[in-house]
C-alpha cells in the first residue's frame, strides 16, 4: 500500500493507496473536527483548495450527531460529500483532554461528556465500532494519551497498556471488516506510539508495535507542551525503528516550520487545527512570513494577502477588504483567511514534494523553515 519513491537523507517521498485513492505523501491533513473545517468551509471547497486527506474525530462524532446516525447515513464520506480519503483519530485524545471526569480501567475509560454531562465508556472495541460506523479510510487504534509531564514508571505502564489495547483493536477490527454489514471493509489501522519525552520508552514501545504490522504508525503524545527541541528529539529517536516501508504520522503538528523539521526527520502525515484557528484570528501565513490581517499598516494596501499565492482569496481580494472585515466582525473574513491558510499549507506540501522529487529539499528546508516561522514585514 505504501511506496517509497525517493529519499534525501531521512526526508521521505511516497504514495500511500487507499479504497478512496491515491495519497500523495507527504501530505498535511486538513481538520474537519464534526465533519466540517471550523470558518465556513465546504468538502466542496476543500477540492480547490487542495486537500487530499481529511481528518475527522471519532468522539465528537460519537457525541453528535452520533456514530449510528452517520452509519444510516452511509459513512462520513457519503454524509460529508467528501470522496477522497478519511483518516478518524481514535477519541484517545479528547478523552483524556476535555473529559475532567475520568476513571481509566484496563477494559477502556469512563468519563463524562463535555457537551452534556452524559457518562460514557470508551475502550478498544468501541473506539472500533464507532470507527466503522463512520467508515473512514484509516482508524486510529485506541491509546492513552499521557499528560507531560509525566512519571516514568507511569509512563511505561501506559506504554504497556497502550498495547494491550492495541491488539484488542487489531481483533476488533479484523472482526468488523469481515461483516457484509460494514461500510467500508477495506479499513486500515494506524497504531499509536508513547511514551512521553522518554526516548527509551519511545524506543521500546515503537519495537513492541511495529511487530503488529499495521497499515502506518503514529507517533502520539508530543506538541502538548513540550519544547520544540524535545518533540525533535523524540521523532530523531524513534524513526530508526519505524518501519521504512509504512507511512509515518506525527499527531497534532504543527507549525509551516514543524512540518518541514518532521519531514527532515522522517514523517509523512501531519495534522493541525492550527491553519484554521489561526485564520479565524486574523493570523495569515504567507510565503514571507506570519501576517496578522488587522494591523493598521494594511488599512490602504490593494495587494493580496500573498502576490505569491493563486489561492481563492488571494485572487479576489485585497489586504485592506480582509482587514476591513476582521474589524467588522463579519464572518466571511474567516472564511477568506480559513481558505488562504488551507491552500497555503497543501502547497507547502506540493511544494516538499516537489523538493524531494527534484533532490533540492535541503534548499528548500535551509530556505523556508526559518522564513515560515518569521514575522511578515511588508
Amino acid at each position: 500500500m505504501f511506496t517509497l519513491l525517493k529519499q534525501e537523507g531521512a526526508a521521505r517521498r511516497g504514495e500511500f493507496k487507499t479504497v478512496h485513492g491515491t495519497i500523495q505523501t507527504p501530505v498535511f491533513m486538513n481538520v474537519g473536527t464534526a465533519a466540517a473545517i471550523k470558518g465556513g468551509i465546504s468538502s466542496i471547497d476543500l477540492v480547490d483548495l487542495k486537500c487530499q486527506v481529511e481528518l475527522c474525530n471519532t468522539y465528537h462524532l460519537h457525541v453528535r450527531p452520533g456514530d449510528e446516525v452517520v452509519y444510516k447515513m452511509g459513512g462520513l464520506h457519503k454524509f460529508m460529500n467528501w470522496h477522497r480519503p478519511i483518516l478518524t483519530d481514535s477519541g484517545g485524545f479528547q478523552v483524556f483532554s476535555l473529559a475532567k471526569l475520568r476513571k481509566i480501567k484496563e477494559e477502556g475509560v469512563y468519563f463524562n461528556s463535555h457537551v452534556d454531562g452524559k457518562r460514557i465508556f470508551m475502550g478498544p472495541e468501541e473506539s472500533m465500532r464507532i470507527q466503522s460506523h463512520l467508515a473512514s479510510t484509516i482508524a486510529m487504534a485506541f491509546d492513552e494519551c499521557v499528560e507531560n509531564p509525566a512519571t516514568k514508571s507511569y509512563s511505561k505502564n501506559s506504554c504497556e497498556r497502550t498495547t494491550r489495547w492495541l491488539k484488542r483493536c487489531i481483533a476488533e477490527m479484523k472482526h468488523l471488516n469481515s461483516l457484509e454489514e460494514t461500510i467500508n471493509r477495506n479499513q486500515m489501522l494506524f497504531g499509536i506510539n508513547q511514551g512521553c519525552t522518554f526516548d527509551d520508552l519511545r524506543i521500546e514501545h515503537m519495537k513492541q508495535i511495529r511487530d503488529l504490522d499495521l497499515d502506518g504508525y503514529a507517533i502520539g503524545g508530543l506538541a502538548v507542551g513540550e519544547p520544540t527541541e524535545d518533540m525533535y528529539r523524540i521523532i530523531e529517536s524513534v524513526e530508526p525503528f519505524m518501519p521504512k516501508d509504512k507511512p509515518r504520522y506525527l499527531m497534532g503538528v504543527g507549525t509551516p516550520t514543524n512540518i518541514i523539521e518532521g519531514v527532515y526527520r522522517g514523517v509523512d502525515f501531519f495534522d493541525c487545527v492550527m491553519p484554521s484557528r489561526n485564520a479565524r484570528h486574523a493570523t495569515i501565513f504567507t510565503w514571507n512570513g506570519i501576517m496578522h490581517a488587522t494591523n493598521a499598516k494594511y488599512e490602504l494596501d490593494e495587494r493580496p494577502i500573498d502576490p505569491e499565492c493563486d489561492c481563492p482569496t488571494c485572487r479576489n481580494f485585497s489586504r485592506s477588504y480582509i482587514r476591513h472585515l476582521f474589524k467588522a466582525n463579519e464572518q466571511l473574513a474567516g472564511r477568506l483567511a480559513v481558505q488562504h491558510n488551507l491552500y497555503f499549507y497543501n502547497t507547502l506540501m506540493e511544494r516538499i514534494r516537489e523538493a524531494l522529487d527534484n533532490g533540492t529539499f535541503t534548499e528548500f528546508r535551509n530556505k523556508y523553515s526559518p522564513l515560515l516561522a518569521s514575522k511578515l514585514e511588508d
